[in-house]
């Protein structure tokens, strides 16, 4: 069910959003969240749609970053909410059973206030500072992924700061996947940059 690959979209970057996650769905993102922060639900709705549409063909699901409500609304395949987006038994109850849930973690501590049954997945970081998300917490680094990972029954995708080279030691953390934000929006083939993160962790 958890990819080994998930990309987040990047707001800043160079390429539109729909690009962004059309390339990184050709190069072996089987997920692609989309986050922005700022954009209006209508305007996030919509390019939510384009984005699903785009990715389709290439065999990717659309993760919903946040908006619990969109969500419902498109009957995405995913929500990704964070610690500060509400009651995370009450988004599941909102939701229903169908629809697969993530939560972001950072410490080990959250994990304990999890009701058993609510979440699919966790997403665990960040590994390193990251520029994609300036008000991140601290980062945890591969020891700290790690003894995260163990704490927690549930699967795992690490983010923050992420790239192919890291691949080797995310999966040595326990981790099912990645999440990669930069690596993938900043580099100067998109579509390529997904290929070697992919590539390098089917090696690993």
């Amino acid at each position: 069910m958890i990819p080994a690959l998930c990309y987040v979209t990047d707001a800043d970057a160079p390429l539109s959003l729909p690009d962004q996650a059309e390339a990184a769905a050709r190069g072996g993102a089987s997920w692609i969240q989309l986050r922005h922060k700022t954009l209006p639900d209508d305007a996030f709705a919509a390019l939510a749609r384009e984005i699903a549409e785009r990715i389709a063909s290439h065999g990717a699901k659309l993760v919903v970053n946040d908006r619990v409500e969109i969500a419902r609304a498109l009957g995405a395949p995913a929500l990704h909410v964070g610690q500060g987006d509400g009651n995370i038994g009450a988004i599941r109850d909102r939701i229903g059973r169908d629809m697969i849930l993530g939560l972001s973690v950072q410490v080990v501590d959250q994990i304990g206030a999890i009701p058993p049954g609510t979440v699919d997945y966790l997403g665990i970081g960040p590994v390193r500072a990251t520029a994609s998300k300036p008000d991140h917490a601290v980062p945890i680094g591969f020891e700290g992924l790690a003894r995260i990972v163990s704490a927690t029954p549930l699967p795992c995708l690490a983010i923050g700061g992420l790239a192919a080279k890291d691949a080797g030691a995310v999966r040595r953390s326990g981790c099912a996947g990645m999440a990669v934000v930069s690596a993938i929006s900043r580099a100067p083939d998109p579509e390529r940059a997904a290929r070697a993160i992919f590539a390098q962790w089917r090696k690993t």
